[in-house]
């Protein structure tokens, strides 16, 4: 479970500009067309498996002005809309285990349509996301 993204290229001007063209190669959203970009959260840093990495993921938020088709690529097996206000307010928050280097580890996410498990970076840059929204906002483990 994962926001689009990648890395970014010569031809792009920019990590927004990197941002915008890995939407439209991985779920066919031309968000230059179809969308306002509203805002940057803090950088995240890659942690795979609990090991920090030498990469930092730039989130970008943008809102729809109007809803277009997805055509999903190779890398992507679903595209998943949920709304926002059930994860903000801790409705949907549970813990999975899931196996690391052999060992169970039990992690924080969100559970969402269909029962996918938001969890790991994905679920660290929602957080972002609604202590920007919210400054008082407080994550559901510490409530």
């Amino acid at each position: 479970m994962a926001f689009p993204g990648g890395h970014i290229e010569a031809s792009d001007a920019s990590l927004l500009a990197a941002a915008v063209r890995e939407t439209r190669e991985e779920i066919g959203l031309d968000l230059a067309r179809t969308a306002t970009h509203i805002g940057t959260l803090d950088h995240q840093r890659a942690q795979p498996r609990g090991r920090p990495m030498n990469m930092v993921i730039a989130p970008y938020v943008f809102r729809l002005d109007e809803m277009a088709p997805f055509k999903p690529n190779h890398e992507v097996a679903e595209v998943v809309w949920t709304p926002l206000d059930p994860m903000a307010n801790g409705d949907n928050h549970t813990e999975e285990e899931r196996i690391i280097n052999g060992s169970p580890v039990l992690f924080s996410g969100y559970r969402i349509n269909g029962g996918h498990f938001v969890w790991g970076l994905t679920y660290r840059m929602l957080q972002s996301f609604f202590q920007v929204l919210d400054a008082k906002w407080q994550p559901p483990e510490q409530r």
